[in-house]
């Protein structure tokens, strides 16, 4: 009798929660269903760091693949919408810092030496998604910002944040996965 009741509880739960609406974000679409081709050209890099736009379009292009029923071409030509963006800045700040310090010998004094081992990256985008035969505008925002923490593989030093985005950096590479999944979410679901 008591497993009757929790599985008609458990049962009763889930009926609920899905008549409400809820889902999983990036699982839900709500663009018109002649959308069956996207294409994502390069995006834009307003910024200074070197071939970031790189690692998001292909991010990206890699979310829309695994997470979504659409095709995804480069060619703005051949898609049945359009998706481009642009990189218009971003902030590094280091969050968490690892000291360490040089003990005093008789030759020199000792020394402390402050390493960032968390970032929080902020970046802001432009996205537009649009319906390539009638030019209608299906997604649109000057203010796509994406913000998130990342523990850094080895440590930096404050005068040396820059490096963060070097090429091949592992810290990179899961900042643009971040920001794929939240862009083809954001696209997909219309927010």
């Amino acid at each position: 009798m008591k497993q009757r009741m929790s599985s008609a509880f458990l049962l009763g739960m889930a009926v609920t929660l899905w008549s409400c609406g809820y889902h999983v974000a990036g699982h839900s679409n709500a663009l018109p269903k002649s959308i069956q081709v996207i294409a994502v050209p390069a995006m834009e890099n307003k910024t200074t760091s070197y071939r970031i736009e790189q690692k998001l379009t292909a991010a990206t292009i890699h979310e829309f693949l695994t997470k979504t029923h659409f095709h995804v071409v480069s060619d703005p030509d051949a898609g049945d919408a359009v998706l481009r963006g642009k990189v218009v800045s971003i902030e590094l700040t280091p969050l968490v810092f690892q000291t360490t310090t040089t003990p005093a010998t008789s030759v020199s004094p000792a020394t402390s030496v402050a390493q960032a081992t968390v970032m929080l990256v902020t970046m802001k985008c432009e996205v537009t998604l649009t319906e390539q035969t009638t030019d209608k505008v299906l997604y649109h925002t000057d203010n796509f910002l994406f913000r998130n923490e990342y523990e850094l593989a080895t440590s930096l030093s404050p005068a040396n944040v820059a490096s963060f985005f070097q090429e091949g950096d592992p810290a990179l590479d899961r900042m643009s996965r971040d920001f794929a999944q939240r862009l083809v979410a954001a696209v997909t679901e219309n927010y």
